[in-house]
């Protein structure tokens, strides 16, 4: 009765909402999106004393027309190697999975488009892109994009539903409960 009632306060909060055939969905906004990931960065990589990446905050673009997340990554590239550092981008893109075991949103899928270092040499910059891309597929994989509350899933367990398909809308994201 208490999780019932506690569900009955999230939908008037506006993050529920009922579709066509009653069944439960739930709302995740752009904005909570990019909180969760600010806590996540910076991250450091290093490749044995010869290069170091810093992977900095990333502001996402959300895809609905392809259900993905797209971001351009700040990234410093720096190290013996290179001898100075240098500033650029990874612009890459992924979707996103329901992971139940500790009810939370994961990047999953990541493709890397490009790595853009200006002011590399060739030779440096393709050495550059394969550890950058390599090291951004490794530190996104899985990567926690946003955790639901116990009371994010209260009215949904009380009526048998769980997460279902994430879909990327224009101002967020809406996960559609499904039967379990």
């Amino acid at each position: 009765m208490i999780a019932v009632a506690r569900g009955s306060l999230l939908i008037v909060a506006g993050c529920w909402s009922f579709g066509t055939y009653a069944q439960p969905s739930y709302r995740i906004s752009r904005e909570q999106l990019q909180q969760v990931l600010a806590e996540r960065f910076p991250l450091r990589y290093a490749a044995r004393g010869l290069l170091d990446l810093l992977i900095r905050q990333p502001q996402l673009r959300l895809l609905p027309e392809q259900n993905r997340i797209a971001t351009e990554l700040p990234i410093e590239v720096g190290g013996p190697a290179l001898g100075r550092s240098y500033s650029g981008f990874i612009d890459l893109d992924f979707a996103l999975r329901y992971e139940a075991s500790d009810r939370t949103l994961r990047a999953h899928r990541i493709r890397v488009h490009s790595v853009r270092l200006p002011g590399l040499a060739r030779d440096a910059a393709a050495l550059i892109d394969a550890y950058a891309r390599a090291a951004t597929e490794r530190a996104l994989l899985e990567v926690v994009v946003h955790r639901l509350r116990p009371a994010d899933l209260a009215l949904a367990d009380t009526m048998g539903f769980a997460p279902g398909d994430i879909v990327v809308e224009p101002g967020g994201l809406l996960i559609q409960f499904v039967p379990h």
